[in-house]
């Protein structure tokens, strides 16, 4: 679906930001792209929207190059939900929010309604088509905003740290919403710094340090690997807890909710 080769990008009068790198997503993976701040992630993901070109290299999507693409084209493929939401939101009521990308690629009337319908039905935000989006909470805003991408119908998502800032029920209703997704047949790219989340949602973890992509594998063999604290990042807490009660008799884990589970039967002695 999505092809980079030996892409190579640079800031005017910086350093290269980065360096030769090359992957392939497959339709209906679930990848993750982690890493320390400033190792390249966001730049990344910008490449792939085109709202960066470049400066060596090629992007293809489903094989066509990607060098005369732009944001507005790209946006009918691939559905971009920044970090912060609000730079995202500038209609009046929900329900125009997520029919404003319907209308410009020219939809009909009756189908933008069924879109924007189906769209509010999915993030769980029906009950607030008429309220006004900036009075929403943080989760409800980034739910509002995977809504806008989806009413467009892209056949990708890429996500910037959906749940930073956000509580555990907010968090939790953001990773069943991906994962519904996920079912339904849209590939998703993530970009965060929870590994938790990591760890419950994406099947492949790609890691992105100085500009370089240093690992590209399963999520269980990242958190495996010897080089994850010298990459900047850790295991998730299950992880952490199932080995220390290994002894035991917990298997190794990094479900929370298998951990818990592991946990109650220990104790009920099954």
């Amino acid at each position: 679906m999505l092809e980079l080769k030996h892409v190579i990008f640079s800031y005017k009068a910086q350093s290269t930001t980065i360096q030769d790198v090359s992957f392939t997503i497959k339709a209906g993976e679930f990848v993750g792209i982690v890493g320390q701040n400033g190792s390249g992630k966001t730049t990344l993901t910008r490449l792939i929207m085109t709202l960066k070109k470049p400066t060596s290299g090629e992007l293809y999507w489903q094989n066509s190059s990607m060098k005369n693409a732009v944001p507005a084209k790209m946006a009918q493929h691939i559905g971009y939900i920044f970090q912060n939401p609000d730079r995202q939101i500038f209609h009046d009521t929900v329900f125009e929010e997520v029919a404003y990308g319907p209308k410009q690629l020219g939809f009909p009337s009756e189908k933008i309604n069924n879109v924007v319908d189906e769209a509010l039905e999915a993030t769980g935000l029906s009950h607030l088509a008429k309220a006004y989006p900036l009075s929403l909470s943080r989760g409800q805003k980034q739910r509002l905003s995977i809504a806008a991408a989806l009413s467009m119908q892209p056949k990708m998502l890429i996500l910037d740290e959906p749940t930073s800032g956000q509580d555990a029920c907010e968090r939790e209703k953001i990773l069943k919403l991906l994962l519904k997704l996920l079912q339904n047949g849209t590939t998703i790219l993530l970009v965060t710094h929870d590994m938790e989340l990591l760890a419950q949602s994406a099947n492949r973890a790609i890691v992105m340090l100085h500009g370089r992509k240093v690992f590209d594998g399963s999520v269980s063999e990242l958190f495996q690997n010897s080089q994850l604290v010298a990459w900047g990042l850790s295991q998730p807490a299950s992880l952490k807890i199932s080995k220390m009660l290994a002894a035991f008799g917990v298997a190794p884990t990094c479900s929370t909710q298998e951990l818990g589970t592991n946990i109650v039967e220990l104790w009920e002695g099954k």
